[in-house]
Order: structure tokens, then C-alpha cells, then sequence
């Protein structure tokens, strides 16, 4: 049974604990989905790393039901998912059937996203929880995942919808960022990092959303032609193609609708071209997948593809990641975070992508969202490839970014001006 249920027995800590959930809750819905009044809500599509929504998480989700019911949906609906499932079928499942699928959850979240009701995911996972697995067969079967859920991340990539991932402790997640501590005290680090631990913290969203807005106006500003790394480990250039468009915290759905679509969220991003990335890059931090962990992550690049490939640990399934399809071994997103991010300044390693991407800049292997290019939604799949997009079934964000790093702006004029010094912004707004 969850800690958070046995805090629950404590009069005075179930109390505040209640009242923090509903405030995070309240920011979930207000701020990182905006829900508007009858749409429908889904909890826990597959998506990305996430195939449902952890059962541990019901006493978070029913203060998100509550709060979408008061802002108008009519209807909230969850798919959920027991870890121990997968951990059964690992143990005593046929083999043979390892490539099986649950398509109805994608069917499910299909048929909600092109309704244009709201998407919620609840990204939460033991990093370790399959490491005891053999590396080939969870890999595969997380690629075969990937493969089946693609039509869901393709549909809210385009902007089809209003939609939000979050994440929130579960068993063993909890151990690996806090070992020894409580599940109590790993919300607390949550609710922190996912700035819903003030006063007043839709207001607390609103004013960093312009802060980052105002980043991201800056360099759209610029037109850089490229962006040029630099760290311990890491010597790469990466080609931003003609039209390319910066984002931050904030986008916008085909219906209108803006939100917040990571929280937490801490960065500014754009697209890199497809073919102009030349260098090494290092990761800075472990990359979690797949119930396992891909350590000391190091990459070179020649003419934006991975030519070699190398990790201390998880190696195996690095190769296979690089394996999914054509486009798993070109970049699809370049993002730019400020070490002085909170969460990279709580001094903790979360294995989970959701927190450690936004600790630290990173770019993403596979596939680029066509939003980041102008006049891409209207591109047939040969126009896109031309103009540097990068299509594949995998979106795997690694992180690069470190108090070490300095990254340089390539100007149309072929000079080069800071856009960051030792992993801080290096211009004023």
C-alpha cells in the first residue's frame, strides 16, 4: 500500500497533504490543460513512456476530476495501469506473444483527440522497475510501444488538442530520488519543482510563462542558423532550418486553446535541420527508458545522423532505440534550460524525463514537431524531409546541459554572438 495512504491516518498531515494535491490539481487544470467547459477529459493515454496512469496516483486524480468537473467537463474519463501487470507478463507471459498490443487504449485516446476534448498523461515510473528484464525483449517490446502509439503522439503534436503531462510518486520512483524518505516528502520535492507549492500558484504559472515567452520571443528574434555547443564532452553544432520557430511553456491547439503543455516546464525549443548536426555530445545526466537506465549517453553526429553510439550502461538498448526506424538516428528537437532552473538547483537526479529535461538543455533523438517550422502543417512528408523535419516513431529527450556548458547563436551573417555561459542565459531581456 502507498505511504500516502498510511499518511492519511495522520489527522494534521492528511490535511495539508488534501489541500496540496487540490492546489496542484487546480494548477493541472487551469494552467497545464486550460480545460475549457464541455470538453471531455482523458487520463492516462499511451503516450511517449506512459501507457496508462499509475493506480498508486488515484488519490491525485480525483482531485483532477474534481477540478475539471468545476471548470465544466462533462465527462472525465481514466485508463489505468497496475505496474505489476507488466512484471506478470514478463514472468510467465508466452514469449511468443511479446509483440501483443492493448490497441483499444490507443483507439481510446484517438477517438477522444480527434472529438478535440482534453488529453492528460501521468508519466510516472520505477526507473529500475524491469532492469532485473533482459535488455532485448523489454527493449523490443518498448519499440513495438512506440510503433503502436504513434498515431497519438503524430495527433497531439499537430496541435489537435489541449493536452498536459505530469507526473507524481509512485513505488520505487520514490527511492531512487529520496532514498529513505517518504512518500510525503517527495511530494513536497514535486510540488516544489512543479511550481504549486505557493499562495497563489496559477498566478505563480501565469508570470513564468511571460518570463519564458519573453525568451522565446528573443531568439525568434534572431534567426540564428545555428547553434554551437560547448562542454565537457560536448562539441556540437546543430543547424536550425529556414522558418524554424521557437517555443516555450505555452502553445496553442488548432481550437485555440493555450496551455501549458509540460509541468513542470523550464524551457524554450525549437527544431534542429535533419542533416546539419556535426559533433560529439555528451549527456549530463542518466536517460531513464524502458524500466532501465542508459548511462553516460555519448553521441557523434555527421551530417545529422548517429554515426557512433556508446553508453556505460544500457547499451544494448541505445542500439535498439537507434534501430526503430529512419528517422530514430537524426535529432528532432533542441531545447536551451538555465542550470539555475529549480530543478537543477534541488541538486537531485529524478530518472524521469519529465524533471530531468527541464533541469538541464537537451535535445531529443526522432521525431520533430511540425509546429516548430513555418508552413510545415501544410507540407506533404516529401516537403518536410526537404525542409530538415524529421519524422520517426520515437521522441526521446537526453540531457546535455551542465553549469560547464556555453552555447553560441550562428548569426545569417555567419558571426557568432553568447546565447549562454556556463549553463546560464547570457542576454538580457
Amino acid at each position: 500500500m502507498p505511504v500516502l495512504h498510511h499518511a492519511w491516518r495522520i489527522e494534521g498531515q492528511a490535511m495539508t497533504l488534501d489541500k496540496k494535491l487540490g492546489k496542484f490539481a487546480e494548477v493541472i487544470v487551469k494552467v497545464g490543460l486550460n480545460l475549457q467547459e464541455g470538453q471531455r477529459l482523458l487520463i492516462g493515454p499511451p503516450i511517449f513512456l506512459s501507457s496508462g496512469t499509475p493506480i498508486e496516483n488515484a488519490p491525485l486524480v480525483a482531485k483532477i476530476t474534481e477540478q475539471a468537473y468545476k471548470a465544466g467537463a462533462k465527462l472525465v474519463s481514466v485508463i489505468w495501469e497496475d505496474p505489476s501487470h507488466f512484471k506478470l507478463r514478463m514472468e510467465h507471459g508466452p514469449a511468443s506473444t511479446y509483440d501483443e498490443y492493448e490497441t483499444w487504449k490507443v483507439n481510446t485516446a484517438l477517438e477522444f483527440i480527434d472529438n478535440g476534448d482534453a488529453i492528460l498523461v501521468l508519466y510516472a515510473q520505477d526507473p529500475n522497475a524491469l532492469a532485473a528484464y533482459d535488455p532485448e525483449i523489454t527493449g523490443a517490446m518498448q519499440m513495438n510501444a512506440s510503433q503502436q502509439t504513434s498515431p497519438v503522439l503524430a495527433r497531439v503534436a499537430s496541435g489537435a488538442t489541449n493536452w498536459c503531462i505530469i507526473s507524481a510518486p509512485v513505488d520505487g520512483w520514490t527511492q531512487a530520488v529520496l532514498p529513505n524518505r517518504t512518500v510525503d516528502e517527495f511530494w513536497d520535492v514535486i510540488f516544489k519543482m512543479s511550481r504549486a507549492d505557493g499562495e497563489n500558484p496559477v498566478q505563480d504559472w501565469e508570470h513564468h510563462l511571460d518570463d519564458l515567452e519573453k525568451r522565446k520571443a528573443y531568439l525568434q528574434a534572431k534567426r540564428y542558423t545555428a547553434l554551437q555547443y560547448s562542454g565537457p564532452g560536448t562539441d556540437l553544432t546543430v543547424g536550425l532550418p529556414d522558418g524554424h520557430l521557437w517555443h516555450s511553456g505555452k502553445l496553442t491547439s488548432k481550437q485555440g486553446i493555450s496551455n501549458a503543455v509540460n509541468i513542470p516546464t523550464e524551457e524554450v525549443f525549437t527544431m534542429p535541420h535533419k542533416t546539419h548536426v556535426d559533433g560529439i555530445v555528451s549527456a549530463t545526466k542518466p536517460l531513464p527508458f524502458a524500466g532501465t537506465l542508459i548511462e553516460n549517453l555519448r553521441l557523434t553526429f555527421k551530417e545529422g545522423r548517429v554515426v557512433e553510439a556508446s553508453a556505460s550502461k544500457g547499451e544494448v538498448l541505445l542500439q535498439q532505440l537507434l534501430e526503430t526506424d529512419a528517422g530514430s538516428r537524426h535529432l528532432g528537437e533542441v531545447a536551451l534550460v538555465p542550470h539555475s532552473s529549480p530543478i537543477s538547483q534541488s541538486g537531485l537526479v529524478f530518472y524521469n524525463i519529465l524533471f530531468d529535461e527541464n533541469a538541464s538543455c537537451h535535445l531529443a533523438l526522432g521525431n520533430a514537431y511540425r509546429f516548430s517550422m513555418e508552413g510545415a502543417m501544410d507540407m506533404s512528408e516529401e516537403e518536410w524531409a526537404a525542409a530538415g523535419g524529421n519524422t520517426s516513431a520515437i521522441h526521446l529527450d537526453f540531457m546535455m546541459g551542465s553549469g560547464q556548458l556555453n552555447v553560441d547563436g550562428v548569426t545569417p551573417d555567419d558571426s557568432t554572438e553568447p546565447v549562454m555561459r556556463s549553463g546560464e542565459w547570457a542576454f538580457e531581456l
